[in-house]
């Protein structure tokens, strides 16, 4: 019985980060990565793999929640022309989704099992953190003030920049709000958009990696995900609001400085064998 509370407890602990950092450019894989290596969730690497995955699913719940009328094209306050905006979103969402998910399909796997350790996961936060910085003092980001401003070849390029999130640690939201903000977009239209383009992805990843691990769990197991997803989403609610606000007066290189300094912070525990997740 305590075990299974600690578990439920670690988990609780697990959803904080995940609602934190899925929205912030700076890696929720990463940091749950790196959480587990510091404090185990699991021993069972089944559900581990499943876990780190499917908790993401109570963070893209408080976008729907949260974007509902944005998104939801039979709201029952919609006018014919917005129904049709919000048809078009979904296209451009759906056609930015595709490159995410061939590249995940074929690669995903092999990320598991080659990359999914802290020093991997601290030389992405560091290659990232540096381009951010970049980005954020050289990019033409601003010439795209609104959703409907986004193109579908647009929308296609930032699907190919949200594919290298197959790296752990380099952020899904990082990499898709890079690469809007090099094409162009302003800072809050790279981040909703960013936001929006979870909900296909992570639903997707979500599913295979329930069908390929959910045989190996077991109930307490599935109870301590559900805790997770639901910390998760609460957290996700309070994050994304607060990230809408900050950009729409701040940059994105205080993130960048943060995912410099953390992946040196890794480097040097995992060098002093700190990390359980060594130097592979």
């Amino acid at each position: 019985m305590i075990e299974v509370l600690l578990q439920l407890l670690k988990s609780v602990v697990f959803g904080i980060v995940e609602g934190i950092t899925e929205w912030l450019p700076i890696s929720s894989t990463g940091h749950l990565i790196l959480l587990n290596a510091i404090m185990p969730l699991t021993s069972n690497q089944a559900f581990w793999d499943m876990y780190k995955y499917m908790i993401q699913l109570g963070a893209i719940l408080a976008v729907m929640v949260l974007f509902f009328k944005r998104l939801w094209p039979w709201d029952k306050g919609s006018t014919k022309a917005e129904q049709r905006e919000k048809f078009r979103l979904w296209a451009k969402i759906i056609i930015a989704s595709v490159p995410t998910g061939v590249i995940g399909i074929l690669l995903n796997d092999y990320a598991d099992e080659h990359l999914s350790s802290p020093f991997v996961v601290a030389i992405a936060l560091i290659v990232y953190g540096i381009f951010f910085i970049l980005i954020e003092l050289k990019s033409r980001h601003g010439l795209v003030k609104t959703l409907d401003q986004i193109t579908p070849s647009t929308a296609l390029y930032i699907g190919f920049f949200q594919s290298l999130a197959v790296i752990p640690g380099t952020s899904r939201s990082g990499s898709t709000i890079l690469g809007a903000l090099l094409l162009g977009l302003s800072r809050p239209v790279a981040a909703e958009f960013s936001f929006f383009l979870a909900i296909p992805v992570m639903f997707g990843i979500s599913l295979l990696e329930l069908i390929k691990h959910a045989a190996a769990v077991s109930l307490v197991e599935i109870l301590a995900l559900l805790v997770g997803m639901f910390v998760s989403f609460i957290v996700s609610v309070v994050v994304i609001r607060s990230l809408m606000a900050y950009v729409r007066r701040h940059d994105f290189k205080i993130f960048g400085f943060y995912r410099i300094a953390l992946g040196i912070l890794i480097i040097y525990l995992t060098f002093a064998h700190a990390l359980t997740g060594g130097l592979s």
